[in-house]
């Protein structure tokens, strides 16, 4: 196996538990405009943007004037009711800043929208690791499109046999593979290991991929990196 140098991380499910979270807001926003879907008709859709999930629980277009409105309350009702509540996973501080330490390139791609995703990324407790962070507003189409993750590829500068991609939903394999990137996922998104198919290996989460760090695909840590502490990044570098 070729040298992972760089390492792309989906966000919600996968550093933050949040996956119910966006599904009870975009139930609630459906609600009241009159639209009454089941839990988990939206919750198997998370991981793809909002442009997909919700034509295909309501056939509604997101770009179409009761769309636009819905998926700005969804927005809402996720910011302001349910974020506070929100946390990174157990070990993801302690996982960021360990690959961090190996010398690894990390940034994010994520289908959320860059202001939620700024907000995601606060709760890690180590965004200053992040060299980019790619998000819905970077993006024509959103996974498992792989325009996200090859706008994240390019901020690695790295080719595609060298980088990683971290995911925890079925969209991240597939938006991954068309980018010609191989995938590591985690349970905690809630999908078993037969979602995860295509996946060169599955974890529990951050704190499991830790724990086994040296004998997964990242052993070793990033190649001809130092593995004593890493330079400060830079302002430019660090994503906020």
């Amino acid at each position: 196996m070729t040298s992972i140098r760089g390492v792309i991380f989906d966000v919600d499910g996968t550093l933050i538990d949040s996956n119910d979270a966006h599904a009870r807001a975009w139930v609630d926003a459906l609600e009241e405009f009159g639209h009454k879907v089941q839990f988990e008709e939206v919750r198997r859709r998370i991981g793809m943007g909002g442009d997909k999930l919700l034509p295909e629980v309501t056939g509604i277009s997101k770009d179409s004037p009761e769309g636009e409105k819905i998926s700005a309350r969804c927005s809402e009702i996720f910011m302001e009711q349910l974020l506070p509540g929100l946390r990174a996973l157990p070990g993801t501080k302690e996982l960021l800043t360990e690959l961090d330490r190996r010398g690894f390139k990390i940034v994010v791609a994520s289908s959320a929208q860059k202001e939620k995703l700024r907000e995601l990324l606060k709760l890690t407790g180590a965004s200053g690791v992040f060299d980019g962070a790619t998000s819905a507003s970077d993006a024509e189409q959103s996974k498992p499109d792989p325009d996200i993750v090859e706008a994240a590829l390019h901020d690695l500068g790295l080719p595609p046999g060298e980088v990683v991609m971290i995911g925890d939903t079925p969209y991240d394999v597939e938006a991954a593979a068309r980018a010609s990137l191989r995938t590591i996922g985690f349970r905690s998104g809630g999908w078993t290991d037969s979602g995860l198919a295509g996946a060169i290996a599955v974890y529990d989460g951050p704190a499991d991929l830790l724990a086994k760090l040296d004998s997964s695909p990242l052993a070793g840590g990033a190649e001809g990196a130092s593995t004593g502490p890493q330079a400060e990044k830079t302002p430019q570098q660090r994503c906020a």
